[in-house]
């Protein structure tokens, strides 16, 4: 019993020795396990840094590169431009003629035009009644012939008077008498006809007649209409048929036109274009719009109808001078400036002044000599030394 004893304790001491053993390789084995993945994790770490050294390297000289904006440059030059200023407005008659009743009116017998039709001077355009009118003129005709019979009348009695003033049987009184008497009845005479004359005019005036020649814009009265003096317009005429464009112009541009200038007008909605010239321009500013008026002659054509829409193109001279697009002008409080490319490929700011408005661009008058690189484009974006990488645009 005792000797089974011992040979299970030693067994079994046997078996703690093996379980140390086996957990002292098992420490060994996780001990190197970790040793290799710290040394992995170094490793990672080292390569990390110097793909970082290296990448940010390759990066920092990536921002610099990126730091210089591509923006697009021309170099101008100089050249003769044609100045033409595109502009909108209404046609109207160049010398309108309000055409009313000029005496005291009455009922409308006739309308003797209509509009579109050409009349002369003095040409009668409607026919009011003058039944009344015709009346009293018979009238005092009538009485005109009774002052030429009491003038006759009172010039017998006088010379009746005057030869028996001789014989002593008309006083000195009695002569001068009779003579007030027929001065009086002769001035009746002169009074009656100023009266007749009176009748006449008005009757005239009843006729409304051309003040000029010219064509008859429109009507607006019809027969059976009773008018007067206070009816307002009956008829519009357009003298010589002259026509003209109201052009509205800004300030800038109304200071680039004179008068004579030549000017291309082409109404909306038609496709014939007319030649006209600049014969005014406003003295003024209207100070809201900022904007003046130009009146453009032209020729009567029937195409050009008073009130309608038309375009224009202005010739406003010419000037030897850069020229820019739009794009490539800024603005600010100190007024129009232009970036060109500096030393170093460095933004340089110049002010300039611009002159002639085209459809090709904006002619530079004052700031460049022709030979800068411009930049086209993007300036808003730019700041004074800001490094660029220009690329140059072949016009």
């Amino acid at each position: 019993m005792n000797y089974d004893t011992r040979i299970a304790a030693e067994d079994l001491a046997v078996t703690d020795s093996a379980a140390v053993l086996m957990g002292d390789a098992e420490e060994e084995r996780q001990s190197r396990r970790k040793l290799w993945i710290i040394g992995l994790a170094v490793l990672a770490g080292l390569i990390g840094i110097w793909f970082l050294t290296h990448s940010g390297d390759d990066a920092a000289s990536g921002d610099k590169k990126s730091q210089a904006a591509v923006v697009s440059v021309v170099a101008p030059g100089r050249g003769t431009i044609e100045g033409a200023i595109n502009v909108t407005g209404t046609l109207a008659a160049r010398r309108e003629l309000p055409v009313g009743v000029p005496g005291e009116g009455g009922q409308v017998v006739s309308v003797l035009v209509e509009p579109g039709q050409w009349v002369g001077a003095g040409q009668v355009l409607a026919v009011i009644d003058r039944s009344v009118q015709v009346q009293q003129r018979a009238s005092q005709a009538a009485q005109i012939d009774v002052a030429r019979a009491n003038a006759q009348l009172a010039q017998a009695n006088l010379d009746r008077a005057l030869k028996l003033v001789e014989r002593g049987f008309v006083s000195t009184a009695d002569i001068d008498r009779l003579t007030a008497q027929r001065d009086a009845a002769v001035a009746q005479v002169r009074v009656a006809g100023a009266q007749l004359g009176v009748l006449n005019a008005q009757l005239n005036r009843l006729n409304v007649v051309a003040p000029a020649a010219g064509l008859v814009l429109e009507r607006r009265v019809e027969p059976g209409q009773v008018v007067s003096a206070g009816s307002g317009i009956l008829f519009r005429l357009a003298k010589g048929g002259e026509m003209e464009l109201r052009a509205l112009l800004g300030e800038t541009e109304l200071a680039q036109v004179s008068n004579g200038v030549r000017a291309e007008v082409t109404p909306v909605g038609g496709a014939k274009t007319f030649t006209g010239e600049v014969w005014q321009t406003a003295p003024v500013i209207d100070p809201q719009s900022r904007q003046g008026i130009a009146r453009v002659a032209l020729p009567y054509a029937p195409e050009l109808r008073p009130g309608g829409f038309a375009t224009a193109v202005i010739k406003a001279g010419t000037v030897v001078a850069p020229m820019l697009p739009e794009s490539a002008i800024l603005s600010d409080n100190e007024g129009s400036y232009v970036y060109i490319v500096g030393k170093d490929n460095k933004a340089e700011r110049r002010n300039v002044k611009t002159g002639l408005v085209t459809a090709n661009g904006i002619a530079v008058v004052e700031g460049l000599s022709g030979t800068e690189k411009v930049v086209l484009r993007a300036g808003g974006f730019l700041s004074p030394g800001e490094t660029i990488n220009p690329k140059v645009v072949t016009k």
